[in-house]
């Protein structure tokens, strides 16, 4: 581990805020569709540009026209150490201008947040590791062992043409990689003024996005009709949607409840947990979705006139996995679907979970108490999906780290996604400190 005490780092927090919203600014909406999408080949060209402003090479690969990721490597001092990945997407998804106080892509910098779609998931990660990156170019810092870092498309519909694609046609330039680190991690929840939980991502849940369909006898709207593809559909669309799964307490979990229950003195059934996760304010819904599996209605398709009865109806489910539970979601989902209705998966990937142990997480402990003295790390499980399933096939323990120390009152769940969506620069300017702590060494 390097001994050098980290240096004030001024450029790189006096410029991430402009880093972010410049990034913002690249409209890399996802729609699931390479015809349909934008932005991402400029968003890369873009980050490769302020990499060779400092002398930091770079390629870049597109799975198809378009679609492309960059990767990087900055070479460390020790040489015997395996390599750490720093990766994060450069995609965000589809924001209506009609729906916002701000245009969604305008990176627009007022009261102290930078706003825009992509603020938070991910170019806030983003900017604050080329703002870091950068500086320590500047500076000639180097870390300690090999930092490898990935930009790339197309996390927002599951990755394929982004980290999947890399993993499967350009894992040579992920050699060496045995850790990773990315986003939905890091971030505080204020327990009090001296106290706040930093909660690490250790895990998510596995993505089943799928079709249902169901088929009945097609006729007139004015008949009598008991073979109704859309009644059918409808009835297990509600039986889904209307569903809770039973409470299931992975390791994770279960020392992120016991570490909730020490800090707000409280004790917590693990039963029953969710009275007591209630503490924790907006997250809980974002907790809450890590104790169960879980299956959400998305999308309808049936019919094509007002008098007429379809032979066929559809709809899309967004379904999600804890780690080890496969076959006892499949069983759970083919339960609530019932007869008449079949299933085939969309998208399909699976749960990824490690240990919160070894010289790594230590760091992050350290670098998160220095800069904060208040802080309690905490492992979690993420109930959405990150590339973190893409690249932990290649042997990486995958980590949720992308430090923030955010506002008390910050709804910070509710802007994944959601409109409005900001970061504060107080926050991201944090994250830099945090990482610049844990990079050098870890």
């Amino acid at each position: 581990m390097s001994e050098t005490t980290p240096q004030p780092l001024a450029t790189a927090q006096a410029e991430v805020a402009d880093l972010l919203s410049d990034l913002i600014r690249i409209d890399t909406t996802n729609t699931g569709s390479t015809a349909t999408s934008a932005g991402e080949r400029k968003a890369a060209e873009w980050v490769a540009g302020k990499l060779d402003e400092v002398g930091i090479d770079s390629v870049i690969h597109e799975s198809e026209p378009g679609r492309a990721s960059l990767v990087a490597r900055i070479e460390g001092t020790n040489r015997d150490r395996p390599a750490l990945l720093v990766h994060g997407h450069l995609d965000v998804v589809p924001a209506d201008p009609a729906e916002w106080s701000v245009h969604p892509f305008s990176g627009e910098q007022r009261d102290g947040y930078v706003w825009g779609r992509g603020a938070v998931d991910m170019k806030d990660m983003d900017a604050m590791t080329l703002a870091l990156v950068r500086d320590w170019a500047r500076t000639g810092v180097k870390p300690d062992r090999d930092i490898v870092l990935a930009f790339v498309a197309d996390e927002e519909a599951g990755g394929k043409h982004g980290a999947h694609y890399m993993v499967d046609h350009h894992a040579d330039l992920f050699e060496g990689c045995t850790e990773a680190i990315s986003e939905v991690g890091g971030f505080s929840i204020t327990v009090r003024d001296d106290l706040r939980l930093y909660l690490v991502q250790t895990a998510e849940k596995g993505l089943a996005w799928m079709k249902l369909t169901a088929q009945g006898r097609p006729g007139h709207g004015s008949f009598v009709h008991d073979d109704n593809a859309v009644t059918r559909l409808a009835q297990a669309v509600s039986r889904i949607g209307s569903s809770r799964l039973p409470t299931v307490v992975t390791p994770p979990m279960k020392q992120f409840l016991a570490e909730v229950g020490d800090a707000y003195g409280i004790e917590i059934d693990p039963d029953d947990p969710d009275d007591a996760l209630a503490r924790l304010g907006s997250i809980s819904r974002m907790i809450g979705a890590a104790l169960r599996n879980t299956a959400n209605p998305t999308m309808l398709d049936a019919g094509y006139k007002t008098n007429v009865i379809p032979g066929t109806a559809s709809a899309t489910i967004d379904g999600r996995f804890l780690y080890g539970q496969e076959a006892e979601f499949e069983a759970q989902l083919d339960e609530l679907i019932g007869e008449g209705v079949t299933r085939e998966w969309i998208t399909y990937d699976q749960a990824v979970e490690t240990t919160f142990d070894g010289p790594s997480v230590d760091l992050m402990v350290q670098a998160l108490q220095a800069e904060d003295p208040g802080a309690r790390a905490v492992p979690f499980t993420m109930s959405g999906g990150t590339d973190a399933k893409s690249f932990e096939t290649l042997g990486m323990r995958c980590f949720g780290f992308s430090p923030l120390k955010l506002p008390a009152d910050l709804d910070f769940a509710a802007l994944f996604h959601g409109i409005d969506e900001r970061i504060s620069i107080d926050s991201m300017q944090f994250g830099i400190r945090v990482l610049d702590r844990f990079l050098r060494g870890a």
